[in-house]
């Protein structure tokens, strides 16, 4: 069955290791036969939200940035696929914003079953990434029919593209698109 895959890079940085690993899932999701969509917050301007609510009666935000562009995007999607670097122990302060201005998919007719996520660190402590799902786990846990199908722990790459040594990395992100 094909699907749409909405694969949403987070990362800020060129050659992010975290971005490096979604082209490679990318890479295995168009194999498998599946419809994909690659989007970057890279160059894209996206305010904070303002918990003003206004989105649960429109469907839309008030803010007229790019981050409703990319919430549509979600919402047609039956796959998302998130890829964020770790900072500081949690997922990057961009992806966060990104997903507190996708509130006014709560009370949308989303598409959207399936989530995966791939974070990067260069620490290599196990479970890393645990508060990263954690913080997913939250915003999945607010819709309906929606479960995380699958992450990658991308941990012990120090710079950037340092991932492109990593060939059992590499591999774990090509399959993880292939088996979507």
């Amino acid at each position: 069955i094909m699907k749409n895959v909405l694969i949403i890079s987070t990362s800020l940085r060129n050659n992010a290791n975290s971005e490096i690993l979604a082209y490679e899932t990318e890479r295995g999701a168009k194999e498998a036969g599946h419809r994909v969509e690659f989007v970057s917050l890279k160059d894209k301007e996206i305010k904070f939200c303002k918990g003003c609510l206004a989105c649960q009666k429109t469907g839309k935000c008030t803010i007229n940035d790019d981050a409703n562009a990319i919430v549509e995007k979600m919402k047609n999607a039956d796959v998302i696929v998130w890829a964020t670097p770790v900072y500081y122990y949690e997922m990057a302060g961009q992806m966060k914003t990104m997903i507190d201005r996708a509130n006014s998919l709560f009370s949308a007719n989303y598409g959207f079953r399936e989530v995966y996520v791939i974070a990067t660190a260069a620490d290599n402590s196990d479970g890393i990434i645990q508060t990263v799902l954690n913080g997913v786990k939250g915003w999945i846990a607010c819709f309906s029919g929606v479960k995380l199908s699958g992450y990658l722990e991308g941990t012990g790459l120090y710079g950037a593209n340092s991932v492109s040594n990593r060939k059992d990395l590499l591999n774990e992100a090509y399959n993880m698109g292939k088996n979507i």
